[in-house]
Formats: structure tokens, sequence, C-alpha cells
């Protein structure tokens, strides 16, 4: 639903209610809008992100890939 600025605020237990029964709200002033939503709605469309190091921390270990480079010479081309 959405809603004057003056209203949410006159209302805004109201507002919070039916955010909290993830209904999300949008509180409009002028030409800007903003959404009222419940944390619970909130952590699950942020969910957790982690950072660089901690990413490559999580990853893999390559230790049981095989690096190593074939020790064949290339193949003649002629140009």
């Amino acid at each position: 639903m959405a809603w004057k600025l003056a209203d949410a605020k006159n209302r805004f237990s109201e507002v919070v209610r039916l955010a909290l029964e993830d209904k999300p709200q949008e509180v409009q002033r002028r030409d800007a809008a903003v959404v009222v939503i419940s944390k619970k709605s909130y952590l699950e469309l942020s969910g957790k992100r982690t950072d660089f190091k901690e990413f490559l921390l999580s990853c893999p270990s390559l230790d049981e890939v095989d690096l190593s480079r074939s020790p064949d010479l290339p193949r003649d081309v002629e140009l």
C-alpha cells in the first residue's frame, strides 16, 4: 500500500503492523518514496555478504589439482 507521509506519520503503528505481516508499505514524500519492511524480510533480501578474504579462505584446496605443465615442446608452425 502507498501512504502519503502525513498519513503514515499519523498511522505509524498501522504501517508497522502491516509491514510485520510481510506486506511492504510504501511511504511517499513529494517525488521520493521509501519502503517499510520487516527486519525478517530485510535480512532475507540483503543476505550475508562475505568479504573477499573470507571468500578466498573458504575456497576448496588446490592441493589435489595437477597444475604441472607438459614437458612436450610446442608443434612447429610455418608463418
